[in-house]
């Protein structure tokens, strides 16, 4: 017999589902139409990929766009959209740390000759075309060689620094869109194509790697995104 847990929802009740049971498939035992609004998923205060696992007892929350905390994960992925595009349009740029913020993301860009706003209608546009192809995030778990090995061999410097400086025991999550990928803690919309295109990139400014004026001059570029 398989081994069962225990859900809670919101509004406090709970049932049994079986164990290692995925947020997505939660969703579409509620509702067809949920589950295709359904962008991520809340699993004891952390929110989670649809595509993640419950192998204990938790309490859930569907999250969907018109949730709080679904424009973090909106300008989270946008930003891994615009760092894909970056580097399919200029391959010797190597990629940095690019977060959500409270307004929108960034992404801090090496680069020999630095970005400028001229350069935002073709990043833009293949953004654009990023999104239309609707490429699925998918989350990998790679230990610390294998991480090390990959970034080195692309020659992602910083990426590489990156890991280097992770404590011994901390998980390392890859993810993927399509063949692009990146280091990542996530958590990501099921596919590219939840972004949508409301999207805007602002401006670009000069940053320090880590903020140390010793270190090396990066790229930074401002973007926005918005539901819809």
């Amino acid at each position: 017999m398989a081994e069962t847990i225990n859900i809670t929802f919101p509004d406090g009740k709970s049932h049994e589902e079986s164990k290692g049971i995925t947020g997505f498939e939660i969703a579409e035992k509620i509702s067809k139409s949920l589950a295709k609004e359904a962008i991520a998923f809340k699993v004891n205060d952390e929110i989670q990929d649809l595509s993640r696992c419950i192998e204990t007892d938790a309490q859930i929350e569907i999250i969907k766009k018109d949730n709080d905390a679904a424009l973090e994960i909106i300008r989270h992925d946008c930003a891994h959209i615009m760092a894909e595009a970056v580097q399919a349009l200029f391959p010797n740029t190597q990629v940095t740390i690019g977060p959500a913020i409270e307004n929108g993301f960034y992404y801090d860009f090496a680069k020999e000759d630095p970005f400028t706003v001229n350069d935002f209608s073709k990043i833009e546009k293949k953004m654009l075309e990023i999104i239309n192809q609707g490429k699925s995030f998918t989350r990998e778990v790679w230990t610390r060689d294998q991480a090390i090995n990959f970034f080195s061999k692309k020659g992602e410097n910083y990426k590489t620094e990156l890991i280097n400086d992770l404590n011994a025991d901390e998980t390392i999550t890859i993810y993927k869109q399509g063949e692009w990928l990146d280091l990542c803690k996530g958590p990501h919309m099921p596919s590219t194509k939840y972004v949508g295109k409301a999207f805007k990139l602002m401006k670009v400014a000069g940053a320090y790697w880590r903020g140390d004026s010793s270190n090396a001059m990066l790229t930074r570029i401002y973007g926005t995104a918005w539901r819809n």
